[in-house]
């Protein structure tokens, strides 16, 4: 098994910045991309950033301007750097991986339990 933890969320104003983290541990063998999914009430989750295990990242073009994902492979660990951040950015942020364990080797998705993200005034 795979876990991932978030962390790095909470309430931030208008204009502000958060940067979330995102752990994996376990019987971890291998991880291919990691990213970021949000879901604001009422809607669909969608993607926020992608990175691959190279380095390769892919953002959602609604907020590739605002927001820059990296990861350390050496922590296992994804982040997120969201900055001018605005309402519309209210949402619970969800870590994803793509990864294999060494009990079958066999990659799957997983997924953190989410932290969420409010920005208001």
């Amino acid at each position: 098994q795979v876990h991932l933890v978030e962390s790095g969320g909470g309430l931030v104003q208008p204009g502000g910045s958060l940067r979330l983290s995102c752990a994996a541990s376990g019987n971890i063998f291998s991880i291919n991309a990691m990213g970021w999914y949000r879901q604001a009430p009422g809607k669909q989750r969608e993607l926020v950033a992608t990175i691959t295990s190279g380095g390769t990242s892919n953002y959602a073009y609604s907020m590739k301007d605002r927001v820059t994902i990296s990861r350390d492979n050496a922590k296992s660990t994804v982040y997120l750097q969201m900055n001018s951040l605005k309402p519309e950015d209210t949402a619970v942020y969800y870590c994803n991986a793509k990864a294999a364990s060494d009990s079958d080797y066999v990659p799957i998705n997983y997924w953190g339990q989410g932290t969420q993200v409010t920005v208001s005034s």
